[in-house]
């Protein structure tokens, strides 16, 4: 009979060597998009000693922003400072109280 190992992990969010949630995500996504841009610049004829060490300066920033960004914010904490971002500081009203009223008059 075979043995199968039981995952103990549902429920909870995806965890890969420390980064959590989106981190993950934007760590993969900007490896994929700097290998990409490293192609690029060789394919149109750029030294491959620029490019690589450009790659390389370019993904060392990016994993050391992302693993920062991870330690700084935690697992929700950057949809939060996003979200904190787009709600108003204050809700200014420029209509006076009459002005208010004749248009609701005005719309029945």
């Amino acid at each position: 009979m075979a043995d199968f190992q039981i995952n103990k992990g549902i429920g909870r969010t995806v965890e890969f060597k420390g980064l959590k949630a989106q981190y993950l995500f934007i760590f993969a996504g900007g490896l994929l998009g700097l290998f990409i841009a490293v192609v690029i610049l060789y394919m149109i004829g750029i030294n491959q000693y620029i490019c690589l060490t450009l790659g390389l300066i370019s993904a060392g920033v990016l994993i050391w922003k992302t693993f920062a960004l991870n330690t700084k914010y935690g697992e929700h904490g950057l949809m939060k400072v996003s979200a904190r971002k787009r709600h108003p500081q204050y809700i200014s009203r420029n209509h006076t109280v009459l002005s208010l009223i004749n248009f609701q008059n005005q719309s029945r």
